[in-house]
């Protein structure tokens, strides 16, 4: 049903029209805006006496009696020597390799698959010598 203010079909389809005749004629010029005028704010600053200037206040004096010193830490622990010789069969032995593919060094078919022993080798040995315990649910991994 129809309200009473509704424009009638003809006239709101002449209004869309005008419209989009408007919106064709102005495409591509752009609008330009007056710099609106910014109120001026007067900014009040404390005056401050001239010996203050000198010598800036300190809000945290510590006394050197009073500073946390953290403990020494303990030292870097070191890996038994069979762990060691794995480590450096997985990070080493590709090192070594890398290098020698960089500088152009040519070993020997028999070195190469000792360097590939190796490095499986020590892969090997570090899975073995996982722990086959599962962590507890609630463990992040943090010491404290």
């Amino acid at each position: 049903m129809a309200r009473d203010d509704d424009p009638e079909p003809a006239d709101l389809a002449r209004e869309r029209e005008r419209e989009w005749q408007q919106i064709v004629e102005n495409f591509g010029e752009r609008v330009v805006l007056e710099p609106e005028e910014e109120p001026q704010v007067d900014v009040v600053r404390p005056q401050v006496p001239d010996e203050d200037l000198d010598d800036p206040p300190v809000r945290d004096q510590i006394h050197p009696d009073d500073e946390f010193v953290p403990p020494t830490p303990p030292p870097i622990p070191r890996p038994p020597i069979d762990r060691l010789l794995a480590w450096f069969g997985v990070f080493g032995i590709p090192a070594v390799v890398l290098f020698c593919i960089v500088v152009g060094i040519s070993v020997p078919t028999w070195f190469g698959l000792l360097m590939a022993a190796g490095f499986i080798g020590g892969f090997g040995y570090l899975v073995v010598k996982m722990s086959d315990e599962p962590r507890p649910p609630w463990d992040d991994g943090a010491v404290l």
